[in-house]
């Protein structure tokens, strides 16, 4: 294993040469394959969590005895666990370190998933589904403040970008890995799958992730201090700023997330195949311009006029699709609103890393509570834009292109009021 591997991150019983900022080891912050692909696995555990699952719903009604709207709640119950999981998992590693409590999570993880795998009720069921969400939380926190501990400046939103090439691939296979395990066995075997992913990534933490920061750095009070340390972060204009545009441009993804089965399918008639299709090409949109966003645009031109441009295009993307469903050109076919589409996911690519990437550059001191504001803001927002884009029923558009234009213009007004870019901050 080469010296840059994530066996020699560690700050606390290790020698360690050319220390670098936090203790880090100059080797040790480059971008090795084994860290991007711990954090990446980290990042994409609870996506897979949640939409390996998706093809299980029918069965689940079914072998359990339980109506649909119930078994929903299984979903709702791991979403908000992911939400809330996150305001505890991140404190904690500003406390203890990031090792222990990601540990501690992902044990907890594969506890609550083994459990989901057996539970005889719906009852039993969505109450460890919430659990696997709480603890789940831990990986994505904790990757991000692991980043934010190892990477800075240009080097951070490269790898933000990088990452998303991992996580962005996880809601593509998730439904199709779920789909081929119900071929073999039921819907119980789902999460037979997940427990043994979990094991697995459990056991790549704990041999090759080591500790990113050092004891010297850590917060050693409890939750009142933690709340204090939210309390600080949310009172900084430019961070909450680029925290809210986030999290905005992230509901807008949840929009298309909710919404696009039923316009794709009921509204423009395209098959489930067509659907699955055009998923997977604007889901590697995202994740190309991503990539393009850490390898040519950063370091080469500034985070926050690559961000403008982002969000001026998922605006723009909102906009058409706004005019085309409400009929402003007359009507419309599969293709435009698809185009449509594919260009609102691909500003994605822009917006997501350069918002995570410029808030918790502003943190160094607190980057697990940061990232903790940073993922509980988007999966809340996103869980409150995700209902509304039915609002109107099932035979419009409209609500989804609504939401997603509100979205992409608070997101626009609040990186231009609150993180103010061009101005220097003191």
């Amino acid at each position: 294993m080469p010296e840059s591997g994530p066996s020699h991150i560690r700050t606390e019983g290790a020698e360690t040469t050319a220390p670098t900022r936090g203790g880090v080891t100059a080797a040790a912050r480059r971008a090795s394959l084994l860290v991007t692909l711990v954090l990446g696995g980290l990042t994409a555990l609870p996506p897979l969590s949640m939409d390996m699952y998706l093809p299980a719903l029918p069965e689940v009604t079914k072998a359990l005895g339980a109506p649909a709207a119930t078994v929903q709640l299984t979903l709702t119950a791991c979403l908000a666990g992911l939400a809330l999981g996150q305001l505890v998992a991140g404190p904690m590693s500003d406390k203890w370190g990031r090792r222990r409590p990601l540990l501690i999570g992902m044990i907890v993880y594969v506890a609550a998933t083994a459990v989901c795998a057996f539970a005889p009720g719906i009852e039993l069921l969505i109450a460890f589904r919430l659990l696997q969400g709480l603890a789940g939380a831990a990986g994505i926190v904790i990757a991000r403040a692991v980043v934010r501990d190892l990477y800075d400046g240009v080097e951070m939103a490269r790898f933000f970008s990088t990452l998303m090439l991992i996580s962005g691939a996880a809601p593509i296979i998730a439904p199709l890995i779920g789909g081929q395990v119900l071929r073999l066995t039921d819907w119980r075997g789902v999460f037979h799958v997940l427990t043994a992913v979990g094991v697995l990534l459990t056991l790549v933490v704990w041999k090759w992730l080591g500790e990113t920061l050092p004891p010297e750095r850590r917060h050693g009070g409890g939750v009142g201090e933690a709340l204090r340390t939210m309390r600080g972060l949310l009172a900084d204009r430019v961070f909450t700023g680029y925290m809210l545009a986030g999290s905005l441009s992230f509901a807008a993804l949840f929009a298309y997330i909710s919404a696009s089965p039923f316009v794709v399918q009921d509204l423009y008639g395209a098959s489930p195949q067509t659907f699955s299709l055009l998923f997977g090409l604007n889901s590697v949109g995202l994740v190309a311009v991503g990539q393009i966003n850490g390898k040519l645009l950063v370091g080469r031109v500034s985070m926050d006029k690559v961000l403008a441009f982002g969000l001026s295009v998922l605006t723009l993307a909102a906009l058409a699709l706004l005019l085309m469903t409400s009929g402003v050109f007359g009507p419309v076919g599969l293709v435009p609103v698809a185009a449509g589409l594919f260009v609102l996911m691909s500003a994605m690519g822009l917006a997501m890393p350069n918002t995570n990437s410029q808030a918790l550059m502003r943190t160094p001191h607190a980057a697990g509570s940061a990232s903790a504001l940073l993922g509980t803001s988007s999966f809340l927002i996103g869980a409150v834009a995700s209902p509304l884009v039915g609002i109107a029923g099932e035979r419009t558009a409209v609500p989804m292109a609504v939401v997603q234009l509100v979205c992409a213009v608070g997101a626009v007004g609040c990186f231009l009021l609150l993180c103010r870019p061009g101005r220097k901050e003191t």
